[in-house]
């Protein structure tokens, strides 16, 4: 019975990060590229959302960003969606009204979906763009952003991440980055992504209509994208700069809060997991978010397993071997910054270090712990 058990457990184990990319991969291929009726993005007015928290620090730089944005003035307005900032954030961003930028406050702070809420309520535009005040854009990243919406088929827009080293270089990208990029794009093929690049992304208004600000908008976007029959895709060629937070350490607790955010909205929007109601879309978001946030149980429990019936055979002893090896090799590198650069060992760190968050964080969900209001990360 323990050897099934250790079986099972080791199949749950690599679902979500080898066993699922390979079912996505052989429906992508099926399913081939859907695309919908191709329709004229010229006209399309544009209205982009920067929400803000007590940014009277970098709001100008974001603001000359935006307003540098190389996009017909006359389709486009620039919005401030600010989350009842008290810091003298939006007595700058009246400075810039005679250069058409307009400020939208939310009455009190509930949060940057509430604020978002507020800003979608005033726009004007056909699109809209979201964005954090820390995220820089380049100049043609909105006429790239709007072709992808000549496709009728598609509901939403996700931009792609990178990051800038305190020096001002772009980091490149790590093989964790690659996978999970690998995976959009295959998710985009089929039902659409599970989740968009919360710093900066694009919707049509109808998809804005139902916004639950207890989701985080990412999640909430696709998933109305999906309702209405629609998809939301990655652009890999729409950027979003933003700098390293200036303490790593305050990375581990960005992703708890991240987790505990996506659990939330799992949790408020079940059906989500229902492939009767919402077909495929339903076996992505198991797979790439439920079975991810359990993959830390299950590597506990095959653990705890594995040591039982470590005397049932060679294949079982090794196992143990490879698993102690495996945690050994995560425990070094934590206190050894020079092991961490070696690719192997970077990478086993790295994905140690995600499975203790998300334990934690499931941890702290269980217990009650929601994340409503947010500080924007100093970077």
């Amino acid at each position: 019975m323990l050897v099934l058990l250790f079986w099972f457990l080791a199949f749950l184990s690599l679902y979500s990060y080898f066993i699922y990319p390979l079912i996505l991969k052989l429906l992508a291929a099926r399913k081939s590229v859907a695309s919908g009726d191709s329709v004229d993005t010229s006209g399309l007015m544009l209205s982009l959302v920067i929400t803000a928290y007590n940014e009277k620090d970098r709001i100008r730089r974001k603001l000359e960003n935006a307003l540098a944005l190389d996009y017909d003035k006359s389709k486009l307005e620039i919005i401030i969606a600010s989350d009842s900032s008290d810091d003298g954030t939006d007595d700058i961003v009246r400075e810039y009204a005679d250069r058409g930028v307009r400020l939208v406050r939310a009455e009190e702070r509930l949060g940057k979906e509430n604020a978002q809420l507020t800003a979608i309520k005033a726009v004007k535009g056909d699109i809209i763009v979201f964005s954090d005040v820390a995220t820089e854009m380049e100049p043609d990243a909105l006429h790239k952003l709007v072709r992808y919406f000549a496709d009728a088929s598609v509901g939403a827009v996700s931009s792609e991440d990178r990051f800038i080293s305190q020096d001002g270089s772009v980091a490149g990208e790590g093989a964790y980055v690659k996978y999970e990029m690998w995976l959009r794009k295959q998710e985009s093929k089929l039902a659409g992504l599970v989740g968009l690049s919360g710093s900066f992304f694009a919707a049509r208004k109808e998809v804005c209509e139902e916004w639950d600000i207890h989701s985080p908008s990412d999640f909430n976007t696709a998933l109305n994208s999906v309702r209405l029959g629609l998809r939301a895709v990655t652009a890999p060629d729409v950027l979003g700069f933003y700098q390293d937070l200036k303490d790593p350490s305050k990375e581990y607790m960005r992703k708890i809060r991240t987790v505990i955010r996506g659990m939330t909205a799992l949790s408020r929007h079940p059906d989500v997991l229902n492939p009767a109601e919402i077909g495929v879309y339903a076996l992505q978001v198991f797979s790439h978010k439920l079975m991810r946030w359990l993959v830390p149980w299950f590597l506990l429990a095959l653990f705890i397993v594995t040591a039982m019936v470590s005397g049932s055979g060679a294949i079982y002893s090794l196992a143990l071997f490879a698993q102690l090896l495996f945690y050994g090799i995560a425990i070094a590198a934590h206190y050894s910054v020079k092991l961490q650069d070696y690719g192997p060992i970077k990478i086993i760190y790295f994905f140690t270090q995600v499975n203790v968050a998300l334990f934690d964080a499931a941890c702290r969900f269980l217990s009650g712990t929601r994340m409503t209001t947010w500080k924007p990360s100093a970077r």
